[in-house]
């Protein structure tokens, strides 16, 4: 059975820093986890809240089992509905082709490349603003209630 695990920063930011790699243990933001059978197997870690954007940093283990409409909905309809961003923001290193098809699937696009500023290359920046996130329609056709996670 899947859980929606929410204001459990300490075990969801460690894990998604574990899983993605980074050095960061990302203490200064919110998550959102999915757990199965009482194992994570996604997080999402929302970071540097500025009032118009926010920084996610998504990770999970491989497969899709983790990719429900109903944890799309939520990972979606916090920092969109929640913190009323209007850009979500994601850092990806541009070897990491994964993550790239992965942000590309859901809707974010390249903003901008750094050169040179991550061990493996580049980093590149991708954004979704508001109105291009198709998953914010999610909750009314799934009649799933909204999670009680704070900014």
């Amino acid at each position: 059975m899947k859980q929606l695990i929410v204001n459990a920063n300490d075990i969801v930011g460690p894990w998604v820093a574990r899983m993605s790699g980074g050095g960061n243990v990302f203490v200064r933001g919110q998550t959102i986890g999915l757990a199965e059978n009482g194992e994570l197997i996604a997080g999402v870690v929302y970071e540097d809240f500025n009032g118009r954007s926010v920084t996610a940093h998504i990770a999970a283990k491989p497969g899709r089992r983790w990719m429900t409409k109903e944890f799309l909905a939520v990972i979606f309809d916090y920092p969109f509905n929640q913190l009323k961003v209007e850009k979500l923001i994601g850092v990806v290193p541009s070897g990491n082709l994964e993550a790239r098809r992965l942000d590309e699937h859901f809707g974010f696009t390249i903003e901008a490349r750094l050169k040179d500023c991550h061990p493996t290359g580049d980093l590149l920046i991708y954004t979704m603003r508001r109105d291009q996130c198709r998953w914010l329609g999610l909750w009314e056709k799934l009649n799933v209630a909204r999670h009680d996670a704070a900014a």
